[in-house]
């Protein structure tokens, strides 16, 4: 059976940890934390690779660790980050890293969406339970 999770997360923390700047683009690398509410509540640390180019901010890859509680379950389970952008108009998508759940999130598999409007960081994940 497929859940649905919503809700918002906030920055906590911001570290750029190395960068490289060639012509056209700059590559960093960031550790971020996150605090999550909502049908997701708690905490995560993540990195990422970042690329900006002269118009902004372009694409990052990135693994997340999450812990908190999911659904009324508690546990930690990994999300991998993939996001760019076409014309103007970011997309920011994760998917839950298969055998990364632990406790009662064992066996957690699915995939979300993250979005940014005037209001915040909203996120969406579509999950199944083994």
């Amino acid at each position: 059976m497929t859940h649905h999770a919503s809700g918002t997360f906030d920055i906590t923390g911001w570290d750029e940890v190395a960068s490289d700047e060639k012509p056209g683009a700059t590559v960093a690398r960031v550790r971020i934390s996150k605090a999550f509410t909502g049908d997701l509540n708690g905490t995560s640390a993540t990195e990422i690779l970042t690329v900006t180019t002269s118009a902004g901010p372009a694409a990052y890859v990135g693994i997340e660790h999450v812990e908190g509680t999911l659904g009324g379950r508690t546990g930690t389970f990994v999300l991998q980050h993939s996001a760019g952008g076409d014309d103007g108009k970011p997309w920011m998508r994760w998917e839950i890293v298969a055998t990364s759940g632990t406790g009662e999130l064992a066996g957690l598999r699915g995939e979300g969406q993250i979005t940014i409007t005037d209001d915040g960081h909203h996120y969406t994940l579509d999950y199944d339970l083994s």
